[in-house]
């Protein structure tokens, strides 16, 4: 799933790739000296070996309109907002400077269709799937999707700090999701939430104000309060605690000898603590989602 501009949320369960094998192999002979093995997984990674749709620039796909959150102002290339934040720090850890980043756009649903493509990686909130992978490679995941509650602004359950809060919510949600389980597992509110077949049967009840709140993925409560919803807001986010997590990866052609190193980059950021870094001024502070606990 991504952001639902193009496509609203389906809650489905995926599965993020797996990530190769690190490129900084530290295997020794007897002696001490590095094995050939290592070396040659090192010498992969580096700057001057990598195999780049254009030489010397690092060439990164995204959709137009790049919306906010995931970029500002419509422009990846000012390194603002969180994919653009995230596409930067992983160019800075493959020896890129910015200005040997480039951007191209790509539609969405092209992005994931067979064939040959115009990007070294592609970073557009797209679900690293099964189904997916039958066509494209994706990095181990960048970010693992939450659960967003909207509510309507000044209404009981908009203030609400806490998941206890929400206890007494009607929450509404869409039927076979993610936040359906998420509900029931994570908030267990004293009534069983509404369960509608269609998202936009969701949002109409909130409209109508027949339930309190909904619950969908962070992507879609984004899309929601911007466009679907006047003067509803997101009262925070929460992490779904069961089942295979959603994730976003960032995907390339099929076969890419780039996915190991960009893993390998994707890991660093996430052991330094860079990475969630990014997510929380991104994602929680600037986005206007707090945590829910």
């Amino acid at each position: 799933m991504r952001r639902p501009t193009l496509l609203l949320a389906s809650g489905a369960l995926v599965l993020a790739a797996a990530a190769c094998a690190p490129a900084n192999d530290t295997s020794t002979t007897a002696s001490g000296t590095a094995s050939p093995a290592g070396s040659a997984a090192a010498n992969a990674c580096a700057k001057e070996s990598l195999k780049l749709t254009s030489p010397g620039k690092l060439t990164i796909g995204t959709d137009k309109p790049a919306y906010e959150p995931w970029f500002k102002d419509d422009d990846p290339a000012n390194g603002q907002g969180f994919e653009s934040a995230v596409a930067y720090a992983v160019a800075d850890k493959m020896g890129f400077s910015k200005d040997e980043v480039a951007w191209t756009v790509v539609p969405f649903d092209s992005s994931f269709a067979p064939g040959p493509k115009q990007f070294d990686f592609d970073i557009n909130q797209i679900s690293a799937t099964p189904e997916r992978a039958k066509a494209v490679d994706f990095s181990q995941g960048y970010y693992t999707v939450k659960q967003g509650v909207v509510a309507l602004d000044g209404t009981k359950f908009a203030s609400a700090a806490s998941l206890a809060d929400l206890k007494d919510a009607k929450i509404g949600v869409q039927a076979a999701t993610t936040a359906l389980e998420a509900v029931r597992s994570v908030i267990q509110p004293a009534k069983d939430p509404s369960v509608f077949n269609q998202q936009v049967d969701a949002v109409n009840a909130l409209k109508n104000k027949q339930i309190d709140a909904i619950v969908v993925d962070l992507p879609t409560a984004f899309y929601v309060t911007a466009a679907q919803v006047e003067n509803s807001k997101i009262v925070g986010q929460f992490a779904a605690n069961s089942g295979e997590p959603e994730e976003f990866g960032l995907l390339f052609q099929k076969g890419s000898p780039l996915v190991s190193c960009v893993d390998k980059a994707i890991g660093e950021l996430k052991s330094s603590g860079e990475l969630a870094k990014i997510e929380s001024q991104w994602l929680t502070a600037a986005a206007g989602a707090p945590e829910l606990k």
